[in-house]
């Protein structure tokens, strides 16, 4: 079991963020240290929402609190998605230095919640600049989506090596683990399957699953994914086993989602996908 703290959006209707993390980490066995950076009604996909963006104050008091408690010498890893303000994702910044001078073991996971291919950026101003200028300098592990990748390096992935190529210069960077989610790169991708690749300096693979048709592509899968690996990899040390256990459990939340004919991730449906996926797809190293 590790102890990991996860940093994100909450929302009082649906999964993303925080929803969509700190279940899966805890139906895995893990303790979880819960922050919230947003109370929203839903989350902004839907167009319109009601709620707060936690103020800076209010986090650090946060923190604050939880050093009171002694908590951050006990913890495992930090896990970072939707901030919704750059100046909070600085603070943000602050504490985990702080919690490293405290617990130097601590693996630091930035989810760099930005935009999509389609969407394009759909965060605040100063939130891009905040990830590529500050927070992948400090993460160990970082998970992108493809647009995502694109915006950090600056490279257009056309191909598997241009993909291959902007993760080596976020290795370049000081990221020991960089996982790909939703990667289009090749006839395959584009048309009947979709991919995921985790590159290491010395370790890289793909591996793709068949893509499951749904009216709207639920939001949240990017932090349920993020979590996912985290987690596997905190039991496992073994980039291939993750990979491969998180691609499969991805797609079988997507499989009971749609069977369920709802907009929402079908996380708690889909629980024991979590845990035994019926479907089970092997990466291969590149």
């Amino acid at each position: 079991m590790s102890k990991i703290l996860s940093i994100q959006s909450h929302v009082a209707y649906g999964y993303v963020g925080n929803r969509a993390a700190v279940f899966p980490l805890q139906r895995l066995g893990n303790e979880v240290v819960v922050v919230n950076t947003v109370q929203f009604s839903n989350h902004t996909g839907y167009g319109d929402w009601t709620g707060d963006i936690m103020s800076i104050e209010h986090i650090d008091n946060i923190f604050i609190g939880l050093q009171k408690r002694d908590v951050f010498k006990n913890l495992d890893a930090m896990l970072t998605g939707y901030i919704g303000d750059s100046q909070l994702g600085k603070i943000l910044l602050k504490w985990l230095q702080i919690i490293k001078k405290e617990n130097s073991r601590l693996i630091y996971c930035c989810d760099p919640v930005i935009g999509d291919v389609g969407r394009g950026v759909f965060v605040k101003l100063g939130i891009p600049e905040f990830f590529m200028n500050h927070a992948i300098k400090d993460a160990d592990i970082l998970t992108p989506n493809q647009f995502e990748l694109e915006y950090l390096t600056q490279i257009k992935i056309n191909n598997i090596n241009d993909a291959l190529a902007a993760c080596q210069s976020l290795h370049d960077k000081g990221i020991k683990v960089v996982l790909v989610t939703s990667l289009e790169c090749d006839e395959d991708t584009k048309n009947s399957k979709i991919a995921m690749l985790v590159s290491t300096t010395n370790e890289k693979y793909l591996i793709k699953t068949p893509k499951i048709s749904l009216p709207i592509s639920p939001n949240g899968s990017g932090d349920m994914t993020a979590a996912l690996f985290l987690a596997k990899y905190l039991e496992t040390k073994d980039l291939k086993l993750t990979l491969e256990y998180v691609a499969s459990a991805v797609y079988g939340v997507f499989e009971i989602t749609k069977q369920k004919e709802q907009r929402e991730l079908a996380i708690i449906a889909a629980q024991e996908q979590l845990i035994n996926p019926t479907n089970t797809f092997k990466a291969i190293s590149l």
